[in-house]
């Protein structure tokens, strides 16, 4: 079964979701690639649901929670969950490029390269926002390319992350 609750956060409401005691999304209100079969009623609060929100409520109250507080279990391919393992590599504060990500995904298989374009997918389709953070993937030459959350909420959270982005 699905549990559900709704978080407010400073850049708008997004549905937490659970199966079996491990999150399995964190979705803006609006977000494209919301998951199916979720519809934002709240069903009832468990321990992740709980945590995942104090986990919030300390991430925006510029505090660093750590990823590893939290039981994840995002549901996707082999490739998006390598893609979204790295995310959760990226400290914050900081960012990558898709490009690099591509090459750290080649490096790691062996292969001479990987597409940039491919990781962009699987980024885009990350089920956990902000704690699993795509919001810290960039251009090659540092732009800011789209944001399944909307391009207003990735500037926000760089911004409240580093404050000199």
């Amino acid at each position: 079964m699905i549990n559900s609750t709704l978080y407010s956060s400073p850049i708008g409401e997004i549905l937490l979701a659970s199966k079996n005691n491990r999150l399995i999304g964190a979705w803006f209100e609006g977000q494209k690639y919301f998951s199916p079969g979720i519809d934002g009623t709240v069903e009832r609060d468990d321990e992740i649901l709980l945590k995942a929100q104090d986990w919030l409520d300390r991430y925006f109250n510029c505090e660093k929670p750590a990823i590893g507080e939290l039981d994840l279990a995002p549901e996707g391919t082999d490739f998006r969950c390598e893609v979204w393992n790295i995310l959760r590599e990226i400290p914050y504060g900081k960012t990558l490029s898709y490009n690099d990500i591509a090459q750290k995904i080649a490096q790691k298989r062996g292969i001479e390269k990987m597409s940039a374009q491919a990781v962009g997918g699987a980024v885009a389709h990350n089920p956990i926002s902000i704690i699993i953070p795509c919001h810290r993937v960039v251009g090659s030459d540092g732009s800011l390319t789209g944001y399944a959350g909307g391009l207003n909420r990735k500037i926000f959270l760089l911004k409240h992350e580093n404050p000199e982005f």
